[in-house]
């Protein structure tokens, strides 16, 4: 469409949905008025998308999530859509400054790392493939805080990212659900009957999701918490004001926060309330979508197939059963093969305390009947399988992680070695008595928002060289290959990393008041804050340097920048203390007239996806340091290396396929394997050790202990050093050595500019088959057997 055109659209919603006029219209109007504008194109394909799978009968994917790490919407939108020059002429007609107005749009705060990020992936590509999808989820009101920083330690703040209208988002107040909480279960005529103590209503707000070229549109539905009952005018009426709007706070508490502080029984009893509510919401939506197009039931695993991420949704089985079998009437041993064939399961974790467990007090007082249908699942699953000694219910306690395994047609894991290991450890003995239920899907990203939207100078240079065919068949990528022996391409590709470098430097000093060489190297860590992602080996190695430096400052070294960025969970008391450290060092190092200009530490607050898209497209090197067997996958390393920077990692996660492809010349490797960590923790006195066989460490140690980064409270990190020299499950200490030597092998290559460009190219080049298009199409193959609507109209013909 002319931008004529687009412009006059633009001024439309500015008048008539805003009621603004230009004169008077802020940034924000203007972004409002674009973002409706935009809106009206993607509600096009989401309508016709709509229409095709319900007049098709279609099977669809319903994706259940308790994050959807979205990010702003605005600029991915018109990517997608193919509308940036024509969005950027009609604000240039209108005299406003197009990238100031997108730049206002806050993150919607659905998430908080990569199973939140994976997620919202996973929903562009089903749109960008077309295939039939709806991601069900919370609308959260707060997210899960804004961090902020009070000398050097977190804050949590709450997100107010609501606190605008969401311009994407269609509220739908005709579906909503009653869900119940607590009660009674009686049994009447043979059948069970629960009656809720509590009940809240579950109302849908739906946001389309466009894929490239806007030519299908998924939907992301997530459900908001309202009283049923909201208001008491009783207790009003008699002067209790407070006690009459309680029931409407309490309702709303559900929907309120991300991951509420589970350390109380208050907060262990809300976030079951959240998994709880959002599954059978989304479960009584799928179940009225599929009664609308069909009338037998038996047709369920034909045409439903529901992906529950991580263990968050995995009252999803019983509460399926329960649909079936007590609201429907269908026998037992049906309904549970009905539900079975209808779930899968992906595992995020090997961590065992990760794979929920809540007491049976707890879920029995909270969901009394589903803890009766767990009961009776277990019988079942134990009589298929005589001699079994796992069970979903142990020692008082339900073990949703292999509820969840029981309960699913195929468990898939997020990388080759995570797939291995999980049927090596976490579910070996499901595994044993169900081998065929475990399957491998690889993470991928999508290209759209990692590479063309968030580094158009890389993304300009590749159509360029290989045309725009890359954007929705990743693997294309490849064909840089052809390239990276030519210094006319080499040069141009330096030159597009230099410049995001020098757009993040700038940012830094005017944001954070730090002055950043784009010189320098620019190593990044950025990712939640866990002992497993070992955030604290990353900055006593910091330490190490700094004071090699300080002893030595006229050697040749190599000019680095540290970048941390992430969350610590609220009740995380020792993920908090490494940023706090972190920062603490960072203070010292960057004001020390010495070393600074060849170290500084830099951890901007609050880790969104607006930050990756700013720091990713500007690193070198990408920190992936994970304790091997702990990562399931990752997403961020993807990310980093499709964007041209070079791993420093263990053979973890995705870490192995990434070095696989990219080469192990353009991948640094240190660390134990995961057999040799398991080797390594039956040492004793294993971190004793290590710290007494490397000076360089017992230093850095010595002086984070002594308080040389806490002067005003020396003993402030004595705990965090008591965890490394003492039990240091996460071998911190062991791996330090070998992390040293691999960082020292980074500095050297470093200064060989022009074949570290070289090696940053072939990351590019050959990190294609990390897109989450070709995850999608694993799942629909392996998992869901479905098909995208553009083999269901070629069928059709």
């Amino acid at each position: 469409m002319p931008h004529t055109e687009f412009r006059s659209e633009i001024l439309r919603h500015l008048t008539y949905t805003l009621g603004k006029e230009a004169e008077m219209a802020t940034r924000y109007d203007w972004r409002m008025a674009l973002s409706y504008t935009v809106r009206d194109r993607i509600t096009e394909s989401w309508h016709e998308a709509m229409r095709t799978s319900r007049e098709g009968k279609m099977k669809r994917v319903y994706y259940l999530s308790m994050e959807f790490l979205i990010g702003r919407l605005l600029e991915d939108a018109i990517v997608n859509l193919r509308l940036d020059k024509q969005a950027e002429a009609a604000m240039q007609d209108l005299g406003v400054d197009y990238d100031a107005v997108v730049a206002t749009e806050p993150d919607a705060a659905l998430g908080n790392g990569g199973l939140g990020r994976l997620a919202a992936c996973f929903l562009e590509s089903l749109s960008t493939i077309g295939t039939p999808a709806i991601g069900y989820g919370i609308r959260y009101e707060h997210g899960l805080f804004r961090q902020t920083f009070e000398n050097g330690r977190q804050m949590e703040e709450p997100e107010d990212w609501l606190s605008q209208r969401h311009a994407w988002e269609f509220e739908r107040p005709d579906v909503a659900f009653e869900i119940g909480f607590g009660g009674d279960v009686r049994e009447e005529n043979g059948r069970c009957i629960w009656t809720p103590a509590e009940r809240v209503i579950a109302s849908a707000h739906d946001t389309p999701v466009v894929g490239w070229q806007g030519s299908w549109s998924n939907t992301l539905r997530l459900w908001e918490a309202r009283a049923a009952h909201a208001f008491d005018l009783a207790a009003f009426n008699a002067g209790r004001y407070v006690a009459a709007a309680e029931p409407g706070t309490l309702a709303r508490t559900i929907s309120r926060v991300l991951y509420p502080d589970d350390t109380t029984e208050q907060g262990k009893e809300l976030r079951l309330k959240q998994e709880y509510f959002f599954t059978a919401a989304s479960l009584r939506d799928i179940l009225a979508r599929f009664e609308r197009e069909h009338d037998d039931i038996a047709l369920l695993p034909e045409k439903v197939a529901i992906q529950l991420n991580d263990t968050h949704p995995a009252i999803a089985g019983p509460e399926l059963v329960r649909l079936l079998h007590d609201e429907r009437g269908i026998e037992f041993n049906a309904s549970v093969d009905l539900a079975r064939r209808c779930l899968n399961y992906t595992n995020h974790t090997l961590l065992p305390e990760a794979l929920e467990r809540w007491s049976e007090g707890l879920m029995g007082r909270l969901l009394p009947r589903h803890l009766a249908l767990i009961a009776r699942i277990d019988e079942w699953h134990a009589r298929l399988n005589p001699g079994r000694t796992i069970t979903a219910l142990e020692h008082g306690q339900v073990k949703m992680g292999e509820l969840s395994f029981i309960m699913a047609n195929r468990v898939n894991g997020v990388s080759a070695l995570h797939t291995e290991l999980m049927k090596k450890t976490v579910f070996s003995e499901l595994h044993a008595l169900h081998p065929e239920r475990i399957v491998n899907q690889t993470n991928g990203v999508t290209p759209r928002r990692w590479v063309l939207s968030s580094n158009p100078r890389l993304s300009a240079l590749t159509t360029d060289r290989i045309g725009e065919g890359w954007v929705d068949d990743l693997e294309q990528i490849g064909r840089l290959e052809d390239h990276v022996d030519d210094p006319a391409f080499l040069d141009a590709y330096a030159a597009a990393k230099r410049a995001n470098k020098e757009d993040l430097a700038a940012w830094a000093k005017e944001s954070l008041g730090e002055k950043i060489d784009p010189a320098a190297m620019f190593d990044i860590q950025i990712k939640r804050l866990h002992e497993y992602k070992r955030q604290h080996l990353n900055i006593i190695e910091t330490v190490a340097l700094w004071q090699e430096i300080r002893d030595n400052p006229n050697a040749d070294w190599t000019p680095r920048v540290k970048i941390f960025a992430g969350k610590a969970a609220p009740g995380y008391v020792f993920a908090k203390e490494i940023i706090h450290l972190i920062n603490d060092v960072g203070r010292v190092l960057n004001a020390d007239a010495v070393t600074s200009k060849f170290l500084k530490v830099i951890y901007p607050p609050n880790y969104n996806v607006t930050l990756a898209e700013r720091l990713i497209p500007a690193a070198d090197l990408s920190e992936q340091i994970s304790t091997a067997g702990k990562e399931a996958s990752g997403t961020g390393n993807m990310k980093f290396a499709l964007n041209g920077a070079l791993t420093i990692g263990t053979l973890d996660g995705a870490n192995v396929e990434i070095r696989e492809r990219v080469g192990a010349d353009n991948f640094f490797l240190f660390g134990m394997t995961a057999e040799e960590v398991v080797e390594r923790r039956r040492v004793e006195n294993h971190a004793a050790r290590a710290v007494a066989d490397d000076p360089r460490l017992a230093r850095a140690l010595e002086a984070i202990r002594s308080g040389v980064f806490s002067p005003e409270e020396p003993d402030r990190y004595h705990g965090v050093v008591a965890n490394v020299t003492g039990p240091d499950y996460f071998l911190v200490s062991s791996d330090f050595s070998d992390y040293w030597r691999a960082q020292r092998e980074v500095d050297a290559a470093y200064r060989d500019t022009a074949a570290w460009t070289r090696a940053a190219a072939l990351n590019t080049a050959r990190s294609g088959w990390f897109s989450s298009d070709r995850t999608i199409r694993g799942y629909m193959a392996d998992i869901w057997d479905i098909r995208s609507s553009r083999a269901f109209a070629t069928a059709a013909e």
